[in-house]
């Protein structure tokens, strides 16, 4: 069954897949549609939405996360092997706290060097730095206990 294309007018990836506003498209089948982000962290960086209209990853239909998901996954073999990346990001920001800028679902797909010339990015945070290990176990009995 094909899902209908819901858009709402003052989204701008709603006009990307309509065709009303321009972009560098990558990819497109039945329900996605990827392009190049046009404030790219490194060279190749993209993002791949579904066509229909969902707010933040809180609101997408299982369904819609699922092909948005395969979509960048089939992309982001196709950065490592084309764009020869030596890694790949896949990000999604939802809410505006966690960087979320356009209110329509999407993936980053971020090809990662090691040359810096063509990777602008760096890491918002320190790994392998340990927090509290009562706190973390009590965070995760309270999701357990609604999930």
């Amino acid at each position: 069954m094909t899902t209908p294309i819901v858009s709402t007018p003052e989204c701008v990836f709603c006009g990307i897949v309509a065709g009303t506003v321009p972009c560098a498209k990558v990819a497109e089948d039945a329900t996605t549609f990827a392009f190049m982000d046009i404030d790219p962290g490194s060279d190749g960086h993209l993002l791949v939405i579904p066509k229909r209209h969902s707010v933040d990853l809180t609101d997408i239909p299982a369904e819609d996360l699922a092909a948005t998901t395969l979509a960048a996954q089939r992309i982001a073999r196709a950065v490592l092997s084309e764009l020869g990346a030596d890694g790949v990001n896949l990000l999604n920001c939802s809410g505006p706290v966690a960087w979320q800028t356009v209110f329509h679902f999407h993936l980053h797909v971020i090809p990662r060097y090691r040359d810096k010339n063509k990777d602008r990015l760096a890491l918002p945070f320190e790994p392998g730095l340990p927090a509290d290990a009562a706190a973390i176990a009590e965070r995760a009995r309270a999701l357990a206990a609604v999930l």
